[in-house]
C-alpha cells in the first residue's frame, strides 16, 4: 500500500466522531512502536516529521523507514510535514514524498499567514498533496517551536471562515488551550485535586464550538495534545529522572474533541516520556547492559502500549483503516 493523503482519513473521521492519530517520528524504534500498535488495531495512521527529526535522522531515512512500515503493516499511513517554517521547507517535503504538509504561519500578521498558506496550498495541490495552517499560537517549547505563555493566543473564530476561502488549505490547526512540551502548564495556572495532583485549565471548547459554525464540515487540529501521561512521568522518576509537575492535556477533554470537527490529534511528548520511561527503567534493572538493542527494546515496547492505549481510549480510530481504504479505493 503506497503512502495516502489525508483527505479521506478526515471526511471519515468527521463522520464518524473519531480522530487520527498523528504521531511524531524520530527512529526506527518510534516507527516500529506506532505502527505496530495501529497494524494490530486496524487504525489509520499520520506518522508525522518535525525540523528537529529531519536535522536529527535525515528526511531520507526517515521517509524510508515509513515506507517500511507500510510493506508490514496493511493500514492507511499519511506522512506529514510538522511545523513548516517556510515555502522551501515544505517544498522541499512535497518533492521529497510527504503526502502531507503543515506551513506555520501563526507568528506572522494575519495577511502573511494569509499568502505564506496560499503559495503552499497551490505548490502542494498541483503535486497532489494535502495542506493543514495554523490561526493563532500555541505556548510551549518543541524542537523549534518556542513561544512564551504571554505570546501565545487563542484562535479568533471570526477569523476562520475568511482564512481558509482565501488559501485554500485543506485543514487548520487551532489554539483552544493545548500547548506543546511535557510542561504545558506552570502550577499557577493550574488547581490541585484532593491527592495534590496538578489540573490544568480546560479546553475552550466555547471557541471550538463557534468555529465549527463558521466552517462546518472543515476538519481541524489539535497540537500540543500529549497527556503527559503520569505512569510514565512516575517511572522517569524513580529510575533517575526529575520531572516535577509535568502535566499536560486530560484525556476526556481529547476524546470530547475527537468526537466533534477535531479530526488529527498531535502527539509527540508521550512518545518522548514513553521511550524514556522504558529506557531509565531498563537501566535501573540491568546497569550493565551496553546493547542499544536491550534497552531500546524496553523503550520501543513503551512507545506500542502508549499508541495502543491512544488510539482505543482517546483517538477512537482502531477498527477504522478498512472504511477508509474503501474511500481510497473508490
Amino acid at each position: 500500500m503506497p503512502l495516502v493523503g489525508t483527505k479521506e482519513m478526515f471526511k471519515k473521521a468527521y463522520e464518524g466522531g473519531y480522530a487520527i492519530g498523528a504521531f511524531n517520528v524520530n527512529n526506527m524504534e518510534i516507527v516500529q512502536g506506532i505502527t505496530d500498535a495501529a497494524g494490530e488495531l486496524k487504525s489509520p495512521l499520520i506518522l508525522q516529521v518535525s525540523a528537529g527529526a529531519r536535522k536529527y535522522a535525515r528526511h531520507e531515512y526517515l521517509v524510508h523507514l515509513v515506507k517500511a512500515a507500510l510493506e508490514i503493516n496493511n493500514i492507511p499511513i499519511a506522512l506529514h510535514l510538522d511545523h513548516g517554517a517556510d515555502f522551501d521547507i515544505c517544498k522541499s517535503c512535497i518533492d521529497g514524498g510527504f503526502t502531507s504538509v503543515m506551513i506555520d504561519g501563526s507568528h506572522l500578521p494575519y495577511d502573511e499567514n494569509v499568502a505564506l498558506a496560499k503559495r503552499v496550498a497551490e505548490y502542494a495541490h498541483a503535486h497532489g498533496v494535502v495542506v493543514e495552517a495554523e490561526l493563532g499560537q500555541l505556548a510551549g517549547i518543541e524542537d523549534d517551536v518556542n513561544v512564551s505563555a504571554e505570546d501565545a493566543s487563542y484562535t479568533k473564530p471570526e477569523e476562520v471562515q475568511d482564512f481558509v476561502e482565501k488559501t485554500g488549505v485543506d485543514s487548520l490547526a487551532i489554539a483552544i488551550g493545548t500547548s506543546h512540551g511535557a510542561f504545558k502548564f506552570t502550577p499557577e495556572q493550574c488547581t490541585r485535586n484532593a491527592d495534590g495532583v496538578l489540573v490544568p485549565p480546560p479546553l475552550r471548547f466555547d471557541i471550538l464550538e463557534e468555529i465549527e459554525k463558521r466552517i462546518p464540515g472543515f476538519p481541524i487540529v489539535l497540537h500540543g495534545a500529549s497527556s503527559v501521561i503520569p505512569k510514565y512521568v512516575k517511572i522517569i522518576n524513580e529510575n533517575g529522572g526529575h520531572m516535577p509537575d509535568a502535566v499536560g492535556i486530560p484525556e476526556d477533554q481529547l476524546r470530547r474533541a475527537a468526537k466533534s470537527s477535531v479530526c488529527k490529534i498531535n502527539i509527540d511528548s508521550d512518545l518522548r516520556l514513553a521511550m524514556t520511561a522504558g529506557i531509565r527503567e531498563h537501566f535501573k534493572k540491568e546497569p550493565g547492559h551496553f546493547d542499544p538493542r536491550q534497552y531500546l527494546t524496553d523503550g520501543r515496547s513503551y512507545i506500542k502500549e502508549l499508541v495502543t492505549h491512544k488510539i482505543k481510549e482517546v483517538l477512537g480510530s482502531d477498527g477504522k483503516a478498512a472504511e477508509i481504504q474503501a474511500l481510497l479505493n473508490k
